[in-house]
């Protein structure tokens, strides 16, 4: 399968696509012939980065910044989009966090409530407004592609303090299975990717320590944690399988540490 021939010309979104992973997956797109529009909250260097990459290979592309977790968030960005690429091929939705540490007993409302706007309510939010434009493209594009971006702990429950990101996205799994299932018929793949460690994001930065990323490196069999680009690989196969037999199957992207 020749992947850059199968998404060349693809209209492609990415939610929180300038930073971390999601930079690595924009880029990636782009380098592999898509028409490229990036949601961002904060990081306006990145979607500057990306806009020099996509002008030094010819490709559209066009960025805007918006609060996913907002009502109107989703449609914000989506309509910003098509007006950008004339509609869409390929959703990746990547935005979400795991906030903070607490366990069970420091959790208040909140918190939680802020944890599954970002990590769920965004996912449907975006995936609504982009439902239309995704259809449109399976019926007439030759198929069309949603891959969702969950997390190892959305399999096995997450390190200590992350009950409700892991609660979250093990949400995004079961969401991505339902949407494959309600939007198959109508030429629409939904797939997802379960990440392990990942190291050189602000996530990883931000929430592991050096220790803790030690410790998990000693379990993975592949002997090393992920980089963005490994996940960046991943979502080319499952954005590339846009017209093919592949669909509500979650990836695990670990080094081995987890398969199911």
């Amino acid at each position: 399968m020749n992947v850059v021939s199968k998404l060349a010309g693809k209209r492609a979104v990415i939610t929180a696509g300038a930073q971390g992973i999601g930079l690595a997956i924009s880029r990636a797109l782009l380098e592999n012939g898509c028409d490229v529009f990036v949601h961002y909250h904060s990081s306006s260097a990145g979607a500057e980065e990306l806009a020099g990459i996509a002008k030094s290979l010819g490709r559209k592309f066009g960025s805007i910044a918006a609060d996913l977790t907002q009502p109107d968030g989703g449609k914000v960005v989506i309509n910003a989009a098509v007006q950008c690429l004339d509609g869409v091929d390929i959703l990746i939705n990547n935005a979400g966090s795991l906030v903070a540490r607490h366990n069970l007993d420091t959790i208040d409302e909140a918190f939680w409530a802020k944890v599954m706007a970002l990590n769920v309510d965004s996912l449907w939010r975006v995936s609504q407004a982009a439902r239309p434009y995704l259809v449109e493209a399976g019926q007439n594009r030759g198929g069309a592609s949603i891959v969702n971006l969950a997390s190892l702990a959305g399999r096995k429950g997450g390190h200590a303090g992350s009950l409700a990101y892991s609660t979250s996205k093990g949400a995004v799994l079961t969401f991505t299975r339902s949407l494959a299932s309600e939007l198959g018929p109508q030429g629409v793949r939904v797939n997802a990717l379960a990440p392990g460690l990942i190291l050189g994001t602000s996530f990883h930065n931000t929430h592991t320590t050096d220790a803790s990323a030690k410790a998990t490196i000693a379990g993975i069999p592949l002997g090393r944690a992920g980089v963005p680009d490994d996940v960046a690989r991943a979502v080319l196969f499952f954005a590339g399988e846009f017209d093919g037999f592949i669909t509500g199957a979650t990836l695990d992207v670990n080094g081995g540490v987890w398969s199911a």
